[in-house]
């Protein structure tokens, strides 16, 4: 009840005219944001950090996380116009977006991307209202063997759980493991791969892979196709709106899972980024309808989109309780935090009740607006449907290039996103699965850190990752995961076996 209390005395807070102000800008320019490839959520809060200083904080925190939301909605946009990212989360909703958007249901697949988005990040939300302080004891509990399970469960169940042959995912998946080990070595100090080249100290960029993998990888099978977009021009209007919505609560079993995995991502912290592959996967081994999925199943919008709002959602919430980041934008939040002189943790609950509470209610508000003008506005960015490839095309790698350079101001980056572009276009072709490899660059690094950690704690022996029942039930979970194909075959040939 207290909660309750809190939360009541956060929205006197957060709707003041000036804080609904900067809600609406923020959740503008954070959807600018994340249509944009190559910014995202974390560097746009980056860049406009600097801007907030001379600004009340809980205003100043209010906008910024209210960008952060904005880019979560609008990394949606231009995976399902054009099979282009704008955030990294965003590339699991390709898979069936795209493919609605070549079918001529673009306005469908927005309006259930923005939706999903909007109830996992309002369950998020609400847990974060409601669990902080039991939060605040379970997060506590993690350390590097718990980290890596964790990791190690995304990779398993998304070879497990994969429609493409293992053999192709684990290849896929191998190569960004090799692209994640290039640069320094964080243990040893050791260069490892550079190749005498200084700008690969720090390894290749995420955001520059997926940007060539699918962007220009995905401009230059078009252009081989015939210089033309395969889908209709797509209207939103309240009637389209309507008949989605009406349809979902088929899904709400999907929702559910989603978000549930979303929230653990977020909060464990694997990220918004495995998580929405993760929620993917499991949707479409649990579907009725596998085979439909890749192909513009809607189910294949909704459970990616759910899962990374949830996990971007709550991954604020053990940044919060205990100052850990569960993402890099909550890590950004936490460097303004402290520049504010707002120290996070659980004192912050006692001594700054009004930021923290007032922060919360944003979230639902800002969750709310990021809504309705996403929208509001998806006509604008739908149009674009209707311009020949032959004039977007150059305009799509040009904002390629610009969101590639911006990264790291650096013409080397805008080579590697050419090189990528080359690599995602011999991928479509060969039909190897992109996604095991992405996924592999993202985490590899952690990963690797993580389990090295472990082996130091235990001398070398793997039975940390049995050694307490929540570093072994996730580690097992990971293997069910890994054999789930195996036992699925087993079970399928066992009726058959009976029968003759």
């Amino acid at each position: 009840m207290d909660e309750i209390n809190n939360l009541m005395q956060g929205f006197s807070v957060a709707m003041t005219l000036p804080n609904l102000a900067y809600m609406l800008i923020g959740i503008t320019l954070g959807i600018l944001i994340g249509v944009l490839p190559g910014l995202g959520g974390a560097n746009g809060i980056a860049i406009l950090l600097p801007l907030t200083f001379s600004m009340n904080p809980t205003s100043a925190v209010i906008m910024l996380s209210c960008i952060y939301w904005g880019a979560l909605f609008g990394g949606a946009i231009t995976s399902i116009l054009f099979n282009i990212p704008g955030e990294p989360w965003s590339v699991a909703t390709t898979f069936d977006g795209y493919p609605m958007a070549q079918q001529g249901r673009a306005a469908q697949a927005l309006t259930a991307a923005f939706t999903s988005s909007f109830v996992g990040a309002l369950i998020a939300v609400a847990l974060i209202t409601f669990l902080a302080p039991l939060l605040a004891k379970f997060a506590l509990r993690f350390g590097p063997a718990e980290y890596f399970a964790v990791q190690l469960l995304t990779f398993c169940s998304f070879v497990g759980m994969s429609k493409e042959p293992a053999a192709k995912v684990i290849a896929s998946m191998m190569l960004g493991f090799a692209l994640a080990a290039v640069g320094m070595d964080a243990v040893t100090g050791q260069l490892r791969m550079t190749f005498g080249f200084p700008e690969l100290l720090k390894g290749f960029d995420f955001l520059i892979a997926v940007i060539g993998l699918f962007g220009i990888g995905e401009i230059l099978l078009t252009m081989e196709e015939g210089l033309a977009f395969k889908g209709k021009s797509a209207r939103l209007n309240l009637r389209v709106v309507l008949q989605t919505w009406k349809q979902l609560p088929q899904y709400w079993l999907t929702f559910l899972r989603s978000t549930a995995v979303g929230c653990w991502m977020g909060i464990t912290p694997g990220g918004a980024t495995p998580a929405s592959f993760m929620s993917y996967g499991i949707a479409r081994r649990m579907s009725k309808e596998p085979d439909s999925f890749g192909k513009g199943q809607i189910e294949g919008v909704l459970a990616p989109e759910t899962a990374a709002h949830a996990a971007g959602t709550s991954a604020l919430l053990p940044m919060l309780t205990l100052g850990i980041p569960g993402s890099p934008t909550a890590a950004v939040l936490l460097g303004g935090l402290m520049i504010w002189g707002l120290q996070p943790g659980p004192m912050l609950f006692v001594e700054h009740k009004d930021f923290v509470w007032g922060l919360i209610a944003s979230m639902y508000l800002g969750n709310v607006v990021g809504l309705l003008v996403v929208l509001t506005t998806v006509p604008f960015w739908a149009a674009f449907l209707r311009i020949p490839f032959s004039v977007i095309a150059p305009v799509i790698v040009v904002i390629c290039a610009v969101g590639a350079y911006t990264v790291h101001s650096s013409m080397f980056d805008v080579v590697m996103m050419l090189v990528f572009g080359v690599v995602g276009y011999l991928f479509k072709k060969l039909k190897y699965p992109m996604a095991p490899l992405v996924l592999a660059l993202v985490l590899g690094d952690m990963a690797e850190a993580s389990f090295r950690q472990s082996m130091l704690l235990s001398q070398g022996s793997l039975a940390i990752f049995w050694s307490n029942p929540l570093v072994g039930s996730i580690a097992g979970l990971a293997i069910v995961m890994l054999v789930w194909p195996l036992l699925s075959s087993f079970k399928r040939r066992s009726p058959k076996r009976e029968a003759g």
